[in-house]
């Protein structure tokens, strides 16, 4: 026990990343925040992962998760171990990350700052470009693609320099409150890959709760690193999150304008993919935004229900 540190419980969702997932796991446990428990969701990995970090960190917790069903299904899995383990918050991780050792640290002294901040997420800059910035918070928006990373691709001069409230916190490193998981219920499965963290706080937000940008806290994020930038197994999904996410949350002039650039941006990236040979991704893109149109929203999980000690 740590007396006057908020216990937090770090979660890495792992499928098949067996070396990415051993690098980040070192930089997490550089980490210097000392009520800090990682603890490896693996999701249905069918490479050997599992053995290969219960050999490196042999004391580390691993939960399995039977089926890879997606990345909400996976961290569901963690966020119930966490809530009914009594902790005070949970940081959400992707497995091809680098931290700061006090990345952790800063988060949880801005959510501590103030009871109405749901979530917060730090700084990130690609991994390979270590100035160059990925995100400092998210913007929302009612298009062919849902979220955009703000300050993406720009380098580092300070222009994000201020802690502030952020439309959505991206789930590559997430720092959520106890108590906003337990109002606004757990990720929904209905996403697999993409809208999953956006969808999450929206949610978060309806309850009351706001999202922050922590700028002290940083990451390098390998981005992409199993899907690609623009590949078929990726744009698919992009297309179905988008769908779910319009049918959610949109009223009649959004879905108006998101149909609009929809439609313009598949056919622009079909005739720029045609000349490589990747326009299939293109097409891809538009079949998982139909698939998305048809697929049914089954209701959000709840989060355990634990009684007061």
């Amino acid at each position: 026990m740590n007396p006057g540190f908020p216990r937090v419980a770090g979660l890495v969702l792992n499928y098949n990343g067996r070396d990415v997932t051993l690098l980040t796991l070192e930089s997490l446990l550089a980490l210097d925040y000392p009520a800090l428990d990682l603890v490896v969701i693996d999701n249905g990995s069918t490479d050997d992962s599992r053995a290969a970090i219960a050999t490196r960190h042999p004391r580390l917790l691993q939960l399995p998760v039977a089926e890879n069903r997606g990345i909400s299904w996976g961290l569901n899995h963690g966020l119930r171990w966490a809530i009914e383990d009594g902790y005070d918050y949970v940081l959400v991780m992707n497995n091809d990350i680098e931290v700061a050792p006090d990345l952790l640290h800063r988060l949880v002294a801005c959510a501590e700052a103030d009871p109405t901040i749901g979530c917060v997420g730090p700084k990130c800059y690609y991994y390979y470009d270590r100035t160059r910035l990925w995100s400092t918070g998210g913007i929302l928006r009612f298009r062919e693609s849902v979220t955009r990373e703000r300050g993406d691709r720009e380098l580092d001069s300070g222009q994000y320099d201020r802690d502030e409230e952020v439309p959505y916190v991206n789930g590559c490193a997430m720092l959520a409150r106890r108590e906003a998981l337990e109002r606004t219920g757990l990720w929904d499965p209905v996403y697999y890959i993409g809208v999953e963290d956006a969808d999450w706080c929206v949610r978060m937000k309806l309850q009351g709760f706001r999202c922050h940008y922590a700028y002290r806290a940083r990451l390098w994020h390998m981005i992409s690193h199993s899907l690609g930038v623009y590949r078929p197994s990726r744009t698919f999904h992009t297309g179905r999150s988008s769908a779910i996410y319009l049918r959610k949350y949109a009223g009649p002039t959004q879905w108006a304008s998101a149909l609009a650039c929809f439609a313009a941006a598949v056919v622009a990236a079909y005739a720029r993919e045609l000349p490589r040979r990747n326009q299939g991704a293109a097409v891809a893109k538009l079949r998982g935004f139909l698939t998305g149109l048809r697929v049914e929203l089954p209701p959000i999980p709840e989060p355990p229900q634990v009684s007061p000690a």
